[in-house]
């Protein structure tokens, strides 16, 4: 075979494989120090978890990112994007998504927040292959931080823009009416004197009004409760998100955990106590919550209609 020949076919080989990867490996575009953290990042997973694949994505890998200070009324707020990393395990990983992504978020402590999304490779690869334009996405924009190797992604099937708005209107149809309907049984309950059971609803509403921005603008359900971890999923699509619960004082960050314990605690502890004036803040909070997912979904349903 001659030198020529065989470089034609070693470039094109090299040039499907890229195809089918998609993933870019260059921190270039990022600040040094940014570059430093996510290189001690990926090291401290990759010593703790041994993963298959760790890709970091979302504002980091499109150099959209964003630390900012902003007032609305008389409070300020700071907005930090996240590191958002999907770390991908073995076939063979026993540890459940859960308990892996506890670990990473756990030893992964900096100024600017680790938010870890962790499945196995087979799970990935099939999602890929069915056209979940959430990992297609992060195949498509993200940047390998670390590949053992062992395993390709899948090559990714592109949902047109039809299939893509049915699926974002028949998420949102399904979770955001839920969630109001959950917000209306809260304020009930509330009006009925049953406190408790108004704070465990009053979380399924802003749980379920979460869920749904994640699903419109992803057609990803991350398996979690936690509304602290939705929070983060989410503020990437909006920075009105970030003034919900700021959290920014003590009477703010005690209604948040009244909040994020209603879940739980509201239902099994005797020891759980919220008045009637948190639960009236509380449920104006979630009236906003709302009111901004109901926009921002509806402009990104409107949004595929502009790509067909």
């Amino acid at each position: 075979m001659s030198g020529f020949l065989f470089l034609v076919i070693e470039t094109s080989l090299a040039l499907q494989y890229s195809k089918l990867l998609a993933v870019k490996t260059s921190l270039e575009h990022l600040p040094e120090h940014k570059q430093a953290q996510l290189k001690e990042i990926t090291e401290i997973i990759v010593g703790a978890v041994d993963p298959e694949k760790v890709i970091l994505f979302g504002s980091h890998a499109t150099g959209r990112w964003v630390e900012d200070r902003f007032t609305e009324g008389h409070i300020t707020y700071e907005y930090v994007s996240d590191y958002d990393l999907l770390v991908i395990t073995k076939a063979d990983e026993k540890r459940k998504d859960y308990e892996i992504q506890d670990i990473i978020e756990n030893r992964c402590r900096y100024k600017t927040p680790v938010n870890a999304i962790t499945h196995n490779i087979g799970y990935i690869n099939k999602h890929l292959s069915e056209g979940q334009y959430f990992f297609s996405d992060i195949e498509k924009e993200g940047i390998m931080l670390y590949d053992a190797g062992n395993v390709p992604l899948a090559e990714r099937r592109q949902l047109n823009p039809s299939e893509a708005k049915a699926l974002a209107q028949a998420d949102y149809d399904k979770w955001f009416i839920s969630a109001v309907n959950f917000l209306g049984m809260s304020v009930y309950a509330k009006q009925n004197g049953t406190l408790k059971e108004s704070a465990f609803v009053l979380h399924q509403a802003a749980e379920r009004t979460y869920h749904a921005i994640i699903l419109v603008f992803t057609g990803y359900k991350p398996k979690t409760h936690n509304l602290d971890k939705l929070i983060r999923y989410t503020k990437r699509y909006s920075v009105e998100l970030a003034g919900v619960f700021p959290r920014n004082s003590e009477l703010e960050a005690h209604l948040f955990d009244l909040l994020l314990k209603g879940y739980i605690d509201a239902r099994y502890k005797d020891d759980y106590v919220i008045t009637t004036d948190e639960l009236t803040r509380l449920i104006e909070r979630v009236r906003k919550l709302q009111a901004i997912a109901e926009r921002i979904c509806k402009e990104k349903i409107a949004s595929f209609n502009m790509l067909e």
